[in-house]
């Protein structure tokens, strides 16, 4: 799991897990310029609808991965240093990402 140093709020994950993140965004921002594509040259609307599901499936794998990332560094990193707002912060997290 990539490092992350959180004390000053500002993640510094290793080079590897940045390239992967970064390569992975530069697809998520092709396909939705695919979508918007598709609308100006009216594709049919389920295969609209089906491109941007693929689409949300890719950023929440993103954001899984980045969350595991959080949890497995910046997290245990707060606890271990007895922060009080680390468990009220990974709760809002948490609501945030389940909306």
């Amino acid at each position: 799991m990539p490092e992350c140093k959180c004390e000053t709020r500002r993640a510094h994950h290793a080079p590897e897990q940045k390239t992967r993140l970064a390569n992975r965004l530069s697809r998520i921002e092709g396909q939705v310029r695919g979508i918007r594509k598709m609308v100006e040259e009216d594709v049919y609307c389920d295969d609209i609808l089906t491109q941007i599901a693929a689409i949300k499936s890719a950023l929440n794998a993103v954001a899984q991965n980045l969350f595991a990332a959080h949890l497995n560094s910046c997290i245990v990193e707060q606890i271990r240093s007895g922060s009080d707002e680390v468990m009220a912060e990974l709760q809002q997290t948490v609501k945030r990402m389940l909306k």
